[in-house]
């Protein structure tokens, strides 16, 4: 045991020598090949550098090679541009030269024809100077010859020419006149006689006003009630005036509501034959009458609607036209203008092959629009249209209510009838009222238009101042000028008065001309 203990440790220390010897020898030779390595690695480095060097040598002496061939070829092209520049400047010195002697030449020129022409002018002062003495000699010798001065004379060739474009314009506009006339005149007059001839309508005129009958004056104290209490009960629901003044057994309703007058006059109706007035009956009769009056302008519109032969209508143009029965213009019932309008624009439309049933529909419903201008703000023509657009009627009738007072161009022929119709209704004699006052001044005024025309002596309207006649002085106007003198009148009453229908303008001299303000 102790001799095998013995013998592993001399092996171990054997082999720990063994090894260390190996390390030691192991170490020597790799020192050997890594000194051999490095000797021939700088070896190969210092042959790479000596190339390095040679290379570097050779692309010096290339490069200064290209870089003096370089500076010759700049050398040589500044040489040239140079060269260049210098034969431009030469050139441009030349041409300057050249230039310079052309301006002297023409400045010599100019001056030489500064002089002749300062010359000329000269002469022709002359000559003007000449012309104007022989000017004013000529003159003298005429003046003394005609003797007129030259002012007088300017002012005879003034006239002369004046009288010549009145006449030239005078005969001008009666060929024209007469051409139209000879074109239009028979087959208008037929037209319209025609028409006036088939129609028949009845008028009723009506004011402001409606009077109640009562059966004594005792009933006038009922009315009023205790301290009035009635009588404000009635003008407050019904929106009338009641007049109780000294007109024995009768009350004036006022009121500019032409319905609301018809409501109140049925409502005092009904309460007298009750003989019980207090404001509790006088609502119930308010209600009671506002009713009858609704249905009575329903069945109006309807019986209206039939006798015109129009289908289709819309109900509430229906009601409208029911209104117009209460509604009156100058005096003229408006219904029964818009059904008379209705038959004349429909016969004329017969006769012209136009559309009946258009010109009759448009002639019942152009005057619309005055059902409502008391309710809202705008002209009779405004709502007209407004109402006719709204329960739809056709574009042809909307345009011939918009167009029925000429307010608008009329662009088709049921436009151009209702306009006819509605004038030949409007002007029919007997057809319109005024009252005493507005009629009178209304005649003042047509009279002191016509008067205010130089050369007239005298002027009268007459026919209910559906015409105005004109004196004039012959010697002031002319055969020729009196035409220009009746449309300038005629013009000038379009344009200042307001009037119905049309008023004949006709001048009297020896002969006489006559026009229509339309």
């Amino acid at each position: 045991m102790g001799a095998t203990w013995i013998t592993v440790v001399i092996a171990v220390a054997s082999a720990v020598v063994f090894g260390v010897l190996g390390f030691v020898l192991g170490g020597v030779h790799r020192k050997r090949v890594a000194e051999a390595k490095i000797g021939s690695a700088n070896e190969e480095a210092l042959r790479i550098v000596n190339q390095a060097v040679q290379t570097a040598e050779s692309k010096k002496k290339e490069a200064i090679l290209e870089a003096k061939d370089e500076i010759h070829k700049l050398r040589s092209e500044a040489d040239k541009e140079l060269r260049e520049r210098r034969a431009e400047v030469q050139r441009q010195e030349k041409r300057l030269i050249q230039k310079e002697e052309t301006l002297d030449k023409k400045t010599e020129n100019m001056e030489k024809k500064e002089e002749l022409l300062a010359e000329k002018i000269k002469a022709a002062e002359a000559q003007l100077a000449e012309v104007d003495r022989l000017k004013r000699s000529q003159l003298e010798m005429l003046e003394k010859v005609s003797g007129y001065t030259k002012e007088q004379a300017k002012a005879l060739l003034m006239q002369e020419l004046d009288e010549s474009l009145t006449h030239e314009k005078a005969v001008k506009i009666l060929d024209f006149e007469q051409r139209t006339r000879d074109e239009s005149e028979e087959l208008a007059r037929e037209i319209l006689s025609t028409a006036i001839q088939r129609c028949a309508a009845d008028h009723a005129s009506e004011a402001t006003v409606s009077v109640v009958n009562l059966p004594t004056d005792e009933m006038k104290g009922r009315i009023i009630g205790r301290e009035g209490r009635n009588i404000r009960t009635l003008e407050t629901i019904t929106g009338v005036d009641l007049i109780i003044d000294d007109t024995p057994e009768a009350i004036t309703v006022s009121s500019f509501d032409p319905v609301r007058r018809e409501v109140a006059r049925l409502t005092l109706e009904k309460l007298i034959q009750d003989g019980r007035i207090h404001p509790a009956r006088i609502e119930e009769m308010f209600e009671k009458s506002k009713r009858e009056v609704e249905h009575t302008i329903k069945q109006t519109g309807e019986r209206a609607v039939i006798d015109a032969g129009v289908n289709g209508v819309h109900p509430e143009l229906v009601k409208l036209l029911g209104k117009l029965k209460y509604r009156t213009s100058f005096g003229q019932n408006v219904l029964n203008h818009s059904l008379e309008v209705s038959y004349l624009a429909g016969l004329m439309a017969a006769e012209l092959g136009a559309d009946v049933k258009a010109a009759k529909r448009a002639g019942l419903l152009h005057d619309i629009g005055k059902a409502l201008d008391r309710e809202y703000e705008g002209s009779h023509i405004e709502l007209g249209v407004e109402a006719a657009k709204k329960y739809r009627e056709n574009d042809a009738i909307v345009h011939a209510i918009a167009a029925h007072h000429g307010e608008i161009e009329a662009k088709t022929v049921v436009a151009v009838l209702v306009q006819a119709a509605d004038a030949i209704s409007a002007a029919r004699p007997g057809a319109r009222r005024e009252n005493v006052q507005n009629y009178i001044k209304r005649l003042e005024k047509l009279e002191e238009i016509a008067s205010s025309f130089e050369g007239v002596e005298k002027s009268f309207a007459i026919q209910a101042g559906r015409e105005i006649r004109i004196m004039v002085n012959p010697d002031a106007v002319s055969d020729e000028k009196m035409v220009l003198v009746a449309r300038e009148v005629a013009k000038k009453i379009e344009d200042e008065l307001e009037y119905p229908g049309q008023i004949k303008v006709n001048i009297v001299r020896e002969n006489r001309a006559i026009d229509f303000a339309k």
